[in-house]
């Protein structure tokens, strides 16, 4: 692994996201979010990902560090804690039922991490490092976004999987640029964590789903319009 990214990052970033669906479509069609399996794979590809960052003394470039700059600068992040509840807001139930609600929760958390630091992580970062900063951030959001298509070999509706690209799409932009700008992915593996673990404690309604969707399109391009014009913590590096 170590030398496959020396060699070519954006090779080594595919390679993550193809092992990262490899592992987790087939057990979710298969078994579910609530499974153990799930669970149990999940962790084996964060902890992969972790320990590779950690040995090889990379959290800095891929954002396991503080934000630059303060709190104030990004307006505290409240556009992205404001739109972090949106699953709740056609009311609060389980999505199931004793062990299995608690492997869904720690589930869906691990999904934020890991897809943080695949997307927004190896991948922006491959891309910040042969690209201008526009074309990378829209390229990492757009394949973010994209990857969730992936949703239609579990069973999932066509057209509810096109609606959740475009929701995707437009977080991807969101947590991109808040990495770009902030140098940091801490908060954006929070925010995304518990926006999926949200997921499994919300109520059904197409109504509140629908509002939930414009509502993250509109806040994000508000939100991302205010941080292009703050200077970047990430600057682009040339192999």
């Amino acid at each position: 692994m170590k030398a496959l990214h020396e060699k070519n990052e954006l090779l080594f970033a595919i390679l993550w996201i193809v092992v990262y669906c490899a592992v987790t479509v087939p057990i979710r069609g298969a078994c579910g979010d609530e499974s153990l399996a799930m669970l149990v794979g999940l962790s084996a590809i964060a902890a992969g990902i972790l320990v590779f960052i950690k040995t090889s003394h990379l959290e800095g470039k891929y954002g396991l560090v503080k934000w630059r700059g303060s709190a104030g600068d990004y307006l505290f992040f409240l556009p992205m804690f404001l739109l972090m509840t949106g699953n709740l807001w056609g009311g609060i139930g389980m999505a199931y039922r004793g062990s299995a609600q608690l492997f869904a929760v720690l589930s869906m958390f691990l999904v934020g991490l890991i897809e943080e630091l695949i997307f927004r992580g190896f991948l922006f970062r491959a891309l910040l490092k042969k690209d201008p900063a526009p074309e990378a951030i829209a390229i990492s959001a757009v394949s973010f976004g994209i990857g969730h298509i992936v949703n239609l070999l579990t069973g999932q509706g066509g057209m509810e999987s096109l609606v959740q690209v475009l929701f995707a799409i437009a977080w991807g932009f969101l947590f991109t640029f808040v990495f770009y700008k902030s140098g940091s992915l801490w908060v954006c593996i929070a925010v995304h964590g518990l926006v999926d673990v949200f997921s499994k404690f919300s109520v059904p309604s197409s109504r509140s789903e629908s509002v939930y969707v414009a509502a993250t399109i509109l806040v994000c391009a508000a939100y991302c319009l205010y941080l292009s014009r703050r200077p970047p913590a990430l600057e682009r590096s040339h192999p």
